[in-house]
């Protein structure tokens, strides 16, 4: 896909839409992706899947449903987490970005998911980077 060294900075300075992910980066059967952050997602699941987050600026929430309990794990830049195959999940935040490590392919708002899907939520597998 790409030869060259992929700057993160410069590939969210070139797009602005939120929860709207670019594939920077293949690596095997993986995307890395990088994404603004802003509002709430929708809770969704991805059921064959674990999801990674690293979070490059600002504050990343991610809401979890597990063994009948909600809890919510508070992201800062630098953070990373895992949220493990098969776990409902809803992320927020007040404004980011983040970058994602998933298969490729996985959907931003997963197998299934709750509710109607907001207008600033791409519901997408990734768009490819423009320079």
């Amino acid at each position: 896909m790409m030869n060259d060294p992929v700057n993160l900075h410069a590939a969210l300075a070139s797009f602005d839409q939120i929860y709207s992910p670019r594939i920077v980066a293949r690596m095997n059967d993986y995307d890395v992706r990088v994404a603004h952050t802003l509002g709430e997602h929708v809770w969704h699941v991805h059921e064959d899947t674990d999801e990674f987050f690293l979070v490059l600026d600002g504050e990343f929430d991610i809401a979890l449903r597990e063994n009948g309990a909600e809890r919510t794990v508070v992201l800062h830049a630098g953070d990373v987490f895992v949220v493990p195959r098969g776990t409902e999940h809803k992320p927020s935040s007040p404004g980011g970005a983040i970058l994602m490590f998933e298969p490729t392919g996985t959907a931003t708002t997963g197998d299934r998911y709750e509710g109607e899907l907001p207008a600033h939520i791409d519901s997408t597998t990734g768009h490819d980077l423009t320079r």
